[in-house]
């Protein structure tokens, strides 16, 4: 089996698109005076498909959701032409071969993610040929389904927000996640604010529901620490990226104050990456996102790095290139679900563009045994709603 052709495509949707409301999350962004709605910046409506064909007729399906255009360059510039007439299941020689030919430029951010987007469709080829799911490829079955997260819960009104985790509740869900809507620019009211809707979560879900909080790294460190005191007595499962990616040693701080479990990762890549994390002492959970890591190649030597620093590791997002790994994973509890939705942010793009995503159900999506590969397929009907970049 060799492989024959590689096609990349960048889909970008054209429908409607539901408007953000000032503080829906923050961000970076939020510590410059812009005149407009920062988290702006942070959505995206496009994303990247790829595919490999292999001249016995079976295609590995892969994709990307960051800088989709810039991502296809790579690909097709830098990294088709290594992959064309290689055996795909030479898999380790051709992660190493992709990530040293663009080191200089590709070791994390969009080189990482192109890379990550091929290797995950290589995978689904080589469950495929082998005529099994990719987690039994990994090692097989911990669990006999997963459990999973609601991530959703933007900053809206409160009480829209306490209805949304009500309901979420009622579906079966036993942990959730929100997003803060302020950050230091705001000052002591802001704290305040982001505290109501903590607040009105708890109360909707009461004690016995875990409950997540995601700052996606738009505070201070100097804030995060006055924010931890506040938040402790919620009892919060975890508070997720609450300073940039960079400040390693600002995350290990947070972590050793030992109020509320520190989470990160969703924007590092490669073993070296969560290798400083892990040394560093720097999470309780690790969110890498297979899709940007450096795909299923890279994903699962993190997973087992963690194992052996006993610190879990929760994927970051849905998709089943996510659900694969966890449920590959006994240090994988539960995975994150993104719940279909209108198009907004861009997380729920993804429902949109494939077929054969799990729906939760009751708390939990399922993976099938007799389903090769990753089993995903793209609903090329529902394309026409894009404009399709070859």
């Amino acid at each position: 089996m060799k492989i024959a052709e590689i096609r990349s495509r960048v889909v970008r949707w054209r429908g409607k698109a539901d408007p953000l409301p000032p503080h829906f999350c923050t961000n970076p962004m939020d510590m410059l005076d812009l005149p407009e709605a920062s988290m702006r910046t942070f959505t995206f409506h496009a994303w990247l498909i790829v595919e490999v064909f292999t001249d016995d007729g079976h295609v590995g399906l892969g994709n990307a959701a960051l800088a989709p255009q810039i991502t296809k360059q790579v690909i097709d510039l830098y990294l088709k032409p290594l992959l064309i007439g290689q055996n795909p299941w030479d898999i380790e020689r051709l992660w190493q071969h992709m990530y040293r030919k663009t080191m200089a430029f590709g070791r994390k951010g969009v080189g990482m993610v192109a890379i990550s987007a091929l290797d995950i469709a290589l995978w689904d080829l080589l469950g495929k040929s082998a005529k099994q799911p990719v987690y039994r490829l990994l090692g097989g079955r911990t669990k006999t389904r997963i459990p999973v997260y609601a991530s959703r819960l933007y900053s809206v009104g409160l009480s829209e927000l306490a209805e949304e985790a009500k309901r979420y509740k009622d579906e079966g869900y036993e942990a959730m996640k929100l997003r803060f809507g302020w950050g230091p620019a705001d000052g002591a009211s802001g704290m305040q604010r982001n505290l109501e809707l903590v607040q009105a979560v708890r109360d909707a879900v009461g004690e016995g529901t875990d409950v997540m909080a995601d700052a996606y790294m738009g505070w201070t460190l100097d804030y995060a620490k006055r924010m931890l005191t506040l938040l402790e007595p919620f009892h919060l499962r975890w508070l997720e990226e609450p300073v940039i990616p960079d400040d390693i040693h600002g995350y290990a701080e947070l972590k050793s104050d030992g109020r509320i479990p520190i989470a990160g990762g969703e924007h590092e890549f490669t073993l070296y990456g969560f290798r400083e994390l892990l040394e560093a002492r720097a999470l309780d959970y690790i969110q890498f996102d297979t899709n940007r890591v450096g795909g299923i190649t890279q994903a699962r030597k993190i997973a087992a790095l963690a194992e052996a620093h006993s610190v879990p590791v929760i994927p970051h997002a849905g998709q089943m290139h996510n659900y694969h790994i966890v449920m590959a994973s006994l240090n994988s509890p539960m995975a994150e679900y993104f719940p279909l939705v209108n198009v907004e942010v861009g997380n729920e793009l993804f429902w949109y563009i494939f077929q054969g995503e799990p729906k939760s159900k009751e708390g939990y999506i399922s993976l099938d045994d007799n389903t090769p590969g990753l089993g995903l397929s793209i609903n090329e009907a529902a394309l026409e709603q894009f404009e399709v970049i070859e």
